[in-house]
Parts: structure tokens; C-alpha cells; sequence
């Protein structure tokens, strides 16, 4: 398929039968990060012009799910999971566990092509950035947040996600 395939070809363009062939033949990988962390990641990157992560929030929420980013739209509606078999989701704060059993499946020698992660500190660190960042949300935002992400909710195990209930 790859003569079919071009860099800004989407899946969608392809009939049943050949998507169905094309993805057949890839390993496909899906990364996957706890909505509420990719939020903060963007805020923190200043995709959010506005001074307050509550004001950005805010931003987030006026969007809507049609006119989001993709820096922080539901994954479930950019990754397909539900329609798309991955052969791997890959959590993010268990990269580097995660990473080298990946690369061992490849059959290539994990150790030697991972970079130094360290994951508890990165989950240590989102999980006082999110309570910090959680206490600034009204609680109406805070429900409109949940409702928002509640495919990703649903879909990934992010059981300790701030916006699961």
C-alpha cells in the first residue's frame, strides 16, 4: 500500500477493504497521556495565551470538541482506538518499562537505545503539578472537564486522573 500511501493521505480515504489490509500489515503503537496532564503540558508550553491555567481551561472548554487542538482534543477522537486493534498503548509516566518491552518485541536490544527515563519522578512530579493546577478550577470547570474527556476517561486506564469521578 505504500504506493497508495503519501504523507498527507489519511486512513479515511481509503476504502473498508484496504484500510482494513494496510493496517493489518503495520505494528501500530498508540502513546497515550492522562487527559489532565496533556492539558498542563500545554499550558506550560504557552499554547495557552492566557495568564491563568483557569482562564486557558476555560479556552479549552468554550472550543468545544469541533474546534479543540489537537493539543488537547479527547484522544478517542484522534486515535480511533475503537475502530483501530493497536497492538501496543503505551502509558505515559511507564515509558521507560513500557519503551524496552517494545523494543524487545522488535527484537532490538532495548537497554542500549532507551534514554534515561525516569518515570517516578515524572509522576511524581505531574502529580503535584495536577493537584496545584486542579485546586485553580472552579468545580463547575471541573465537571466540564471530566465530561469532556469522558471517552479518554472510559477508554484508557487513567484511574488516577483528577478528572475520573
Amino acid at each position: 500500500y505504500r504506493q497508495l500511501h503519501t504523507k498527507e493521505t489519511r486512513l479515511s480515504k481509503f476504502n473498508q477493504t484496504e484500510t482494513k489490509a494496510m493496517l493489518g500489515s503495520y505494528t501500530k503503537v498508540l502513546f497515550v497521556r492522562d487527559p489532565f496532564h496533556r492539558l498542563i503540558a500545554t499550558f506550560l508550553q504557552g499554547m495557552g495565551i492566557t495568564p491563568s491555567f483557569s482562564d486557558f481551561v476555560q479556552e479549552v472548554l468554550d472550543s468545544g470538541m469541533h474546534n479543540s487542538s489537537m493539543a488537547w482534543k479527547p484522544l478517542v477522537s484522534l486515535c480511533r482506538p475503537c475502530l483501530i486493534q493497536y497492538d501496543y498503548v503505551v502509558m505515559f509516566g511507564f515509558l521507560r518499562q513500557e519503551l524496552g518491552h517494545l523494543l524487545l518485541r522488535a527484537g532490538l536490544p532495548a537497554g542500549s537505545l532507551l534514554p534515561e527515563l525516569t518515570d517516578s519522578q515524572v509522576q511524581w512530579t505531574y502529580r503535584w503539578l495536577s493537584e496545584q493546577m486542579f485546586s485553580e478550577l472552579s468545580a463547575q470547570q471541573k465537571k466540564q472537564l471530566s465530561r469532556f474527556y469522558r471517552w479518554d476517561l472510559a477508554a484508557f486506564p487513567f484511574s488516577s486522573s483528577f478528572l475520573s469521578d
